[in-house]
């Protein structure tokens, strides 16, 4: 499950949207960042969008073929590793997204509470500022946090859901939420230089 869920995490729908609408590869413009957020800077909207789109339902699938398989646990394992996938291909040499859409993908299959919260994190940061990346790094670095309050406080306490559940779902989180941050390293070295762009879509 997990071998499959990389490799399904390592369609890096960035790549083969820039080279399938433009004959082009992102990584070659822009923040050189095979993502969404790149994508919409770069091409525009549509661009933008199907990048989206593809990388959250390659997630929602992880979860939905390692929930059928072993249930919530292995679940949980399957959108791990395809967001780890996602992150760091094999395929592009280990050169991926930040993996922000899976992550979010991930909790909305996995826990629509936690998928609230950091949704409400993100616009309250997002619009404050208009930095994609701050309120990305915000969110990744709660991840954990939120996942352990709602697993633990209703799930454990309240609903007798196992420990394990609680330690898998949570640990998942963190690992995620340490790899996205890490991804945006050169990021937070322009947000503390003030050099960080607002978010703007043009296309070239």
């Amino acid at each position: 499950v997990s071998v499959a869920a990389y490799m399904l995490g390592s369609m890096n729908f960035a790549i083969m949207t820039s080279k399938a609408l433009y004959n082009e590869d992102i990584r070659n413009y822009g923040s050189k960042n095979a993502g969404m957020t790149n994508m919409f800077r770069v091409y525009g909207k549509k661009a933008g969008f199907y990048t989206l789109l593809g990388d959250a339902l390659k997630t929602a699938t992880a979860v939905f073929l390692g929930r059928l398989l072993g249930g919530e646990n292995i679940a949980y394992l399957a959108a791990l590793f395809c967001v780890l996938g996602h992150i760091a291909p094999v395929k592009y040499r280990f050169k991926g997204g930040k993996g922000v859409v899976a992550a979010a993908a991930l909790m909305l299959t996995e826990d629509w509470r936690v998928f609230l919260l950091i949704i409400a994190t993100f616009l309250i940061i997002f619009f404050a500022t208009k930095i994609i990346s701050l309120a990305s790094i915000v969110c990744a670095s709660l991840y954990a946090v939120y996942t352990f309050l709602m697993t633990f406080l209703f799930d454990y306490l309240q609903y007798g859901y196992s420990i394990v559940y609680v330690i898998m779902s949570t640990s998942a989180a963190l690992i995620i939420g340490v790899f996205v941050v890490v991804k945006h390293k050169s990021n937070i070295g322009r947000l503390i230089r003030g050099e960080e762009k607002k978010i703007s879509a043009k296309k070239n």
